[in-house]
């Protein structure tokens, strides 16, 4: 039992499950959106045009009795006939088409998007290339083709550039430090601190 539910986290707690869930969410909020704006805005303008035609009815009496049965007044009961249902069928279609189109539409934005983004990695990639860096490559056996392992190597690359301009900026300091020591400026100073040592030196024995 223990092993069932362990198996059954691992299940839930998969990245294509969350995915999954994550899209049959969207989706469903995303039909509500396609049937408003199906029935509040395109199938009034529907039965508008319909109704301009003729049918006064719109789509809502595209129907087709195929066994009638009346009410007391004489009037045909749609809720106990038996009929063929177009207006439904056409707003199912209409429906359809709509989810379709947008769909089509923001996976073609999608897939434009994600190839443009790898050329735009693989130009990168090839303009950060040396001759140098090829030679390494290829003394490595790393294929240019293989882009994680081109990215570790420009890490690893930057990483060496930045403890090498570390160690120089140090150097530098150390450098400057030590010229700083030797100038003329810094003699006088040490002079003259120990020429005020020595006095103070002498005061303290007089006072003894």
């Amino acid at each position: 039992m223990k092993k069932f539910f362990q198996d059954f986290k691992k299940f839930i707690t998969r990245g294509n499950i969350i995915d999954m869930a994550v899209g049959v969410i969207v989706g469903g909020a995303f039909s509500a959106i396609v049937k408003a704006l199906t029935d509040q805005i395109i199938m009034p303008l529907i039965n508008s045009l319909l109704a301009l035609i003729g049918g006064k009815e719109g789509l809502a009496g595209a129907v087709t009795i195929l066994r009638p049965a009346y009410d007391s007044t004489g009037a045909i009961d749609l809720a106990n006939s038996i009929y063929i249902n177009w207006g439904a069928f056409i707003t199912a279609v209409i429906n359809f088409f709509i989810i379709a189109l947008t769909l089509f539409i923001v996976l073609k934005v999608a897939m434009k998007s994600s190839q443009m983004f790898r050329e735009a990695t693989d130009k990168a990639m090839k303009a950060r290339l040396t001759k140098e860096d090829k030679a390494e490559l290829k003394a490595r056996g790393v294929s240019r083709k293989d882009k994680e392992a081109v990215k570790a190597y420009l890490a690893e690359k930057e990483a060496k550039l930045a403890e090498e301009k570390a160690a120089a900026e140090e150097a530098a300091r150390l450098a400057e430090e030590e010229a700083k020591k030797n100038s003329t400026e810094y003699l006088l100073k040490e002079i003259r601190d120990l020429l005020k040592e020595n006095q103070e030196l002498k005061s303290s024995a007089k006072k003894k």
